[in-house]
């Protein structure tokens, strides 16, 4: 019995869906340089051009009444920067406190935020044709943080294998109001 091969999506439809998403207003994740973490057991990517610089963890100076997301705020040579948690923000299982948890400080709408990781891979150049449109999902990222899903391949023959990364939109992240860290002007 001979299997049929799979029908491969026209170029057309994944650009029309590309063209949908756009419509509803749903950011899209262009080609260009992520850097890749890991929340849990997944991989996560964000546009290098946010990111300022990656700190070890230390454990941040707690605010009263602050979302429990919300770990508290460092003194970064001489500015105030709130640390998020986004293992808490974004409901994975454990958020244990070690060796390779490190902090991303990035830079959003003017303002430095640190965002607090399980460990940071590395930085991978996507090209536009490596990114896939986000499924639709209602989640905790409903509001458009996921922008794509981005296929890396690595490996030949037998060790050949593909890594998806989920590409966020971090500035959107950041800027959601269950967060109170940005003023919501657009």
């Amino acid at each position: 019995m001979i299997a049929e091969a799979p029908t491969l999506a026209h170029p057309a439809a994944a650009s029309n869906h590309h063209a949908a998403a756009s419509a509803a207003g749903q950011p899209i994740a262009r080609g260009g340089e992520y850097l890749s973490f890991r929340l849990g057991g997944e991989e996560y990517g964000i546009d290098i051009l946010r990111v300022q610089e990656i700190r070890s963890y230390e454990p941040p100076t707690r605010i009263a009444n602050a979302p429990h997301f919300i770990k508290g705020v460092v003194n970064l040579r001489g500015v105030i920067v709130p640390i998020v948690d986004l293992r808490l923000k974004l409901g994975c299982d454990t958020a244990e406190y070690n060796g390779f948890t490190v902090v991303i400080v990035l830079n959003v709408r003017g303002r430095v935020v640190g965002a607090v990781v399980d460990s940071v891979s590395d930085v991978l150049e996507l090209t536009a044709g490596q990114i896939k449109p986000a499924p639709e999902m209602s989640s905790n990222l409903d509001n458009g943080c996921i922008t794509g899903i981005g296929a890396i391949h690595s490996g030949q023959g037998e060790e050949a294998r593909e890594r998806m990364l989920i590409l966020m939109d971090i500035e959107r992240l950041m800027s959601a109001s269950d967060m109170g860290l940005m003023d919501n002007v657009h």
